[in-house]
């Protein structure tokens, strides 16, 4: 038995910020101040609003208007943020059991820029394919 101890927020953290700042220089700056967080669980507003029961279904979450909904007349609000879900992502890395963590936080990133970008469910389909 191993005392070894599951990746923390922080470890998360860093992993899906080494991703965002290996994408393309292009991509990172139409990005621009895009928040990356890292919780452990979406709050049951969140799953209730998406209409998701079950928390590990849900590994990351786009909070803010897409890129093509905004103009320059809008108020400002909070900035645009990419919450990954620390929980759910470890659990389906483990049931997988076929990609690094490394890799699923990266592709889980890129999918909810995709939708930072306002991108259509049919793109953001072949930005997953992509990555797989």
């Amino acid at each position: 038995m191993t005392s070894a101890l599951p990746p923390s927020l922080s470890d998360l953290q860093a992993l899906a910020e080494a991703a965002f700042d290996a994408l393309p220089p292009q991509m990172r700056a139409a990005c621009g101040p895009l928040l990356i967080r890292v919780e452990d669980w979406p709050d049951e507003a969140v799953l209730a609003e998406m209409g998701i029961e079950d928390p590990y279904d849900l590994t990351g979450l786009y909070d803010g208007v897409a890129l093509t909904e905004k103009s320059e007349g809008d108020l400002p609000g909070p900035p645009d943020a990419v919450i990954l879900f620390r929980r759910a992502l470890l659990d389906e890395w483990v049931d997988r059991g076929d990609v690094t963590l490394e890799a699923l936080v990266r592709h889980v990133l890129v999918h909810e820029i995709a939708h930072h970008f306002g991108w259509s469910d049919a793109r953001i389909a072949q930005v997953d394919r992509w990555w797989e």
